[in-house]
């Protein structure tokens, strides 16, 4: 199935905009799974199947998964969510960004090896480094647009002037290029931090209906309320609110898994109370 109609799908059938970033950190777990076998796809696991109802997308991290030598592990997650929970799409957050072949081999790991139903991308090498990506019309192609870091204005805010003379902040320019000459498969999404509110709404002005990859919520301190706010289409989606650590480690307990269940429909509630 597309990426899209699968996000559409879980929209709506989940009534939820919430997106759990798959994060593990070993030295986060329960002390009863931390020296076991397998303990990362164990883990991850039980967050998966505590929450697959909650949720409209995963976002597993690579680099955690990478760092600790757990990429079979990875494998073995993104299969278990296509078999148990069909429907649930899967985002590979990689932030790949390459030219010529080494951009074809990221997009086979990312849709190939991984098995992802989308993938987040760097796009600032010009559209030749995403072409490979944008190809797979069945896949989503979510790209960084305006980060949640602290130090995402040293650049993306930077004013640049445009083919026809305007000038406007990179970022902006970077959303209009997409959402018109980028998204011929209907397959495009942006990357639009929380922490920067008049900015995503900058960018949904843009970008019409494309869907919004928010993360920034919680730790970072961004705001559901204005989330929601500047970044929802008019029927009340459009967004994957991303949330990692106050989900994953809710609880550090046997009963870990039915804490980030709890954690995942507060979120989810908030956030509906809010596009109410």
């Amino acid at each position: 199935m597309h990426f899209m109609q699968s996000l559409h799908q879980a929209w709506q059938r989940n009534d939820s905009l919430v997106c759990v970033g798959l994060d593990p950190e070993p030295a986060k777990f329960p002390p009863h799974l931390r020296d076991t076998t397998d303990a990362v796809y164990t883990f991850c696991r039980a967050i998966v199947d505590a929450t697959a109802d909650r949720v409209c997308a995963y976002k597993p991290q690579i680099a955690h998964f990478a760092a600790l030598r757990a990429e079979d592990a990875l494998e073995r997650l993104i299969a278990h969510i296509h078999d148990a929970h069909p429907g649930v799409p899967v985002i590979l957050d990689a932030k790949r960004g390459d030219i010529g072949s080494t951009a074809q081999h990221y997009a086979t790991e990312a849709f190939e090896r991984y098995r992802a139903d989308a993938v987040t991308l760097n796009p600032y090498l010009g559209r030749d480094s995403i072409q490979p990506f944008l190809d797979r019309a069945d896949k989503g192609v979510i790209l960084l647009c305006h980060t949640s870091n602290p130090g995402a204005a040293d650049l993306q805010d930077l004013i640049v002037e445009s083919t026809n003379g305007e000038r406007l902040p990179l970022y902006q320019h970077l959303a209009h290029t997409i959402a018109r000459d980028w998204n011929a498969n209907g397959n495009c999404a942006l990357v639009t931090g929380a922490t920067w509110p008049e900015q995503l709404a900058q960018v949904r002005v843009l970008v019409g209906d494309m869907p919004l990859l928010v993360p920034g919520i919680g730790a970072q301190g961004g705001d559901v309320e204005g989330v929601l706010r500047h970044g929802r289409t008019a029927d009340g989606t459009g967004l994957m609110i991303s949330s990692s650590r106050a989900i994953l480690y809710a609880g550090d307990g046997e009963d870990f898994d039915a804490a980030a269940r709890k954690a995942t429909e507060a979120l989810r509630d908030q956030i509906n109370r809010c596009r109410a």
